[in-house]
């Protein structure tokens, strides 16, 4: 069976808004529930449709992750990295909304929009060893909703609370559906002391209503320290309990993929060796975003990226 592919035809995102929310978020009081059933299907095509082959999408399916060690050859890796340090050494991009750096100094954690302002990191997203395992995953087309580099200087690198990233499209965003897939290259050794990403193995197959109204301009703080959509402590100990924590960990080049909705976060950096990746989230064409589930106004075009949109720092 093929994957089909989804329309480009916009008309079909647009949002009812009559229609009932099938996540609801940002909760005023305790919900009913912990824990929502995902609506979903996880992994839309087969093996008969790109790259993965029947272990690889029965892993992603049940864990919500799949970890491809040496995805990326030796020489690749160093041209990015030095890709890398070009941005993250240029002084323009300080101070400005799209550079985010560490809560207590001023040296850059995330940089978003990647993929405009460098070409070698454009390429990359179009890259069809991507792209084709992005289709398989998603079952049809998909943009880029969002790209980021992700650094953790040694011994200074802060950490990221628990989350699931749909939560946040969805609530801030208004991405409708989980019918999104990141994908993460490590481009520096990724080991148990500078603060790897966690992800919690099946979590993915849940959705965790969080509680508190979302403040206006919530990014400015949350891409520094979050606090609104994080879920509560006796979910994740369910969830952890049922499941327990894995952090994929292993040399520069290796490719993370993990499902829209998988709960992940990541420790302070605690070694001496920066902690770096490059991080895209694939849409589907269909599920473009339409007005927040859960904020006052969208965030900016530079954390969600319309489909065809070209963006430009100001």
């Amino acid at each position: 069976m093929s994957v089909q592919t989804a329309s480009r035809n916009l008309k079909t995102a647009m949002h009812d808004p009559q229609r009932r929310d099938a996540y609801p978020t940002r909760l005023a009081g305790k919900p009913d529930t912990l824990l929502m059933p995902r609506h979903e299907k996880v992994v839309k095509g087969t093996a008969e449709d790109g790259p993965l082959d029947d272990r690889q999408l029965d892993s992603f399916e049940r864990q919500g992750f799949l970890f491809e060690p040496g995805f990326l050859s030796a020489d690749e890796v160093a041209e990015l990295r030095g890709e890398l340090k070009a941005l993250l050494d240029n002084d323009a991009y300080r101070g400005k909304d799209f550079s985010i750096t560490e809560p207590n100094s001023r040296e850059i954690r995330s940089l978003f929009a990647v993929h405009f302002l460098s070409q070698r990191f454009a390429e990359l997203a179009r890259d069809p060893r991507l792209t084709g395992r992005v289709r398989q995953i998603l079952g049809g087309d998909a943009y880029v909703h969002q790209s980021r580099i992700n650094y953790k200087p040694g011994f200074h690198g802060k950490g990221f609370n628990w989350h699931s990233d749909f939560e946040t499209w969805h609530a801030e965003d208004g991405m409708p559906a989980m019918h999104a897939v990141s994908a993460s290259i490590v481009l520096t050794d990724n080991h148990h002391f500078n603060g790897p990403l966690m992800l919690i193995p099946g979590s993915h197959k849940v959705f965790v209503p969080c509680l508190g109204e979302t403040p206006d301009d919530h990014h400015k703080q949350s891409l520094k320290t979050q606090e609104f959509g994080v879920p509560g402590p006796d979910a994740l100990e369910q969830l952890i309990d049922a499941n327990g924590i894995e952090s994929p960990t292993g040399a520069a080049g290796g490719l993370l993929l993990f499902d829209c909705n998988t709960l992940h976060g990541s420790n302070a950096n605690m070694s001496p060796d920066p902690r770096s990746n490059v991080f895209f989230v694939y849409n589907r064409w269909d599920n473009a975003c339409v007005e927040p589930y859960g904020a006052r106004r969208r965030r900016p075009s530079f954390l969600a990226h319309r489909p065809e949109e070209t963006w430009r720092p100001e």
